[in-house]
């Protein structure tokens, strides 16, 4: 059985971000296209044939009159490029259950999440006004950007690897290029690229290559974002923005700002990388280590954090809009970069396959040993923040406009035996009573994996007002069976990732 669907558990399903309801007594619904592209632009999903959903989010059957007609119409439909331009389901992807009393017939649609290279996937011949993605409220029509954005995604010379024909090598930074090189020297001595000059140096990197236009070298994308200057950059990326904050301070906005706009510096990657991270780690503690007489001053958290940060300049849609942010805050550390999880949310967190946005990037870190290829960064992340015994890192995906969001927080996880006495005792001492325990157990039966939901989602289905039921929700939080969103208005709540 798979786990979008269940037939045993039909009566607790409610529509959510993975699963449609729609009630097709006429045939198949115009609409179940919309969210045949919405699912598979996003992580897939289900759409359910024969069921109407009812005003308080509960489903009612109302079967189908012609399963087999129905059936017929969905696979001519689905194969006409007019209007689907990729179908991606087999046999196995549909099934049927019988259900109720009065026996009726339903039909369940299993829409995969398509790859990288087939997306857009969109309806009626109309690439920007028929794609469609999926979030909680339903499908919504892609925005000309994100259509754009998931074309780029398409092939496997990454936007990076672009040689910018009109651009002379002299306008990159070689005050960059010389402390890159210089890192690269100490940290890999006797590297073969170590005598090259600093034309063929970049070009062995990434960094530049020969134009087919008027056979000189010029400098690739990479080599623009790691070595140029700002305003060369935004000429090319218009909207282009890195921008780190430290807010230490609730009074004040920020107590430290660095950004790429300010003319300060070069307003490049590899400067952003190095400027950045520093900041990041001085707070850091570094016991006491001697190996081979020498005092190591590195931790797994420095590591981790290293590629943190690699991995939010790395995957970055320097297309997109908003820029790249870093957000250093009293507890926590927040990487925020434009673009959606090109492997999907799922995979990076599981590791094992490597799917940068930016490739020639990534080697430039790999070569001063920043960042992991095998696509093992996140996971060791995750590893790391474990043995540490911190709150366990949130990755949340943000769509209109793309946006992926890394969260390490520094606080500590509570241990098992406070987690139990959190559970069973209210704050006046009294052990929890059954209502209580049940109202718990309502909570976590209704909440779907990987949804958000306010407080007001919840209220009915606890028939408690909503003061009661963020009391609850923040018991359940205390007791790590569900996150926030750290809003103060608009608080999301959602179960503990299923990886926990």
């Amino acid at each position: 059985m798979r786990k979008e669907f269940d037939i045993s558990q039909f009566d607790k399903y409610r529509e959510d971000n993975r699963r449609e309801v729609k009630k097709a007594n006429g045939g198949l619904p115009v609409s179940l296209w919309d969210t045949y592209s919405s699912f598979a632009n996003c992580y897939g999903g289900v759409i359910i044939l024969g069921i109407k959903e009812e005003k308080d989010g509960s489903w009612r059957t109302t079967g189908l009159q012609n399963e087999s007609k129905l059936r017929k119409d969905f696979w001519d439909t689905i194969n006409n490029p007019k209007k689907v331009n990729h179908n991606l389901l087999t046999d196995d992807d549909i099934e049927t259950y019988t259900i109720g009393e009065r026996k009726d017939v339903i039909m369940v649609i299993y829409v995969p999440m398509a790859k990288r290279e087939q997306k857009p996937i969109y309806i009626n011949n109309d690439i920007f006004n028929g794609t469609f993605r999926r979030n909680y409220e339903g499908d919504y029509h892609c925005t000309r950007l994100q259509v754009k954005a998931m074309l780029r995604d398409q092939t496997e010379r990454t936007m990076d690897m672009e040689i910018l024909d009109k651009v002379p090598m002299e306008d990159l930074n070689y005050d960059t290029i010389h402390g890159y090189r210089n890192s690269h020297r100490t940290l890999k001595e006797g590297h073969p690229f170590e005598r090259l000059n600093d034309h063929e140096y970049l070009r062995s990197i990434g960094a530049a290559a020969v134009s087919e236009e008027d056979g000189k070298l010029h400098p690739t994308a990479a080599g623009m974002l790691m070595f140029g200057n700002e305003y060369d950059i935004v000429r090319h990326f218009p909207e282009y923005f890195l921008d780190y904050r430290e807010e230490m301070d609730s009074a004040i906005r920020w107590t430290d700002r660095l950004q790429s706009s300010s003319g300060e510096w070069s307003g490049n990657v590899c400067d952003f990388y190095f400027r950045v991270y520093n900041k990041i780690i001085k707070d850091i503690k570094v016991p006491f280590k001697m190996v081979g007489g020498e005092r190591v001053d590195d931790t797994p958290v420095h590591k981790a954090l290293r590629e943190a940060l690699a991995n939010c300049l790395i995957n970055a849609d320097y297309h997109g809009v908003r820029g790249v942010v870093i957000r250093k805050e009293m507890d926590k550390i927040i990487f925020a970069n434009p673009g959606y999880v090109r492997t999907g949310k799922k995979q990076m967190r599981l590791g094992g396959e490597s799917d940068p946005r930016n490739k020639s990037l990534m080697k430039m870190f790999n070569l001063i040993n920043i960042g992991e290829r095998a696509g093992s960064g996140v996971p060791n992340i995750f590893n790391v923040w474990n043995d540490e015994g911190f709150v366990e890192p949130e990755i949340e995906e943000r769509f209109d406009p793309d946006r992926t969001i890394l969260t390490l927080s520094f606080a500590k996880k509570a241990t098992k035996k406070s987690d139990e006495k959190k559970a069973t005792k209210k704050s006046d001492g009294k052990r929890v009573t059954k209502k209580r325990q049940e109202q718990y157990k309502k909570i976590l039966t209704f909440m779907q994996p990987d949804v958000w939901y306010k407080a007001s989602d919840l209220m009915n289905v606890l028939g408690v007002k909503e003061t009661r039921t963020k009391e609850l929700l923040r018991a359940l939080i205390t007791a790590e069976k569900l996150v926030d969103d750290g809003a103060t208005k608009g608080k999301r709540y959602k179960k503990v990732d299923e990886y926990n």
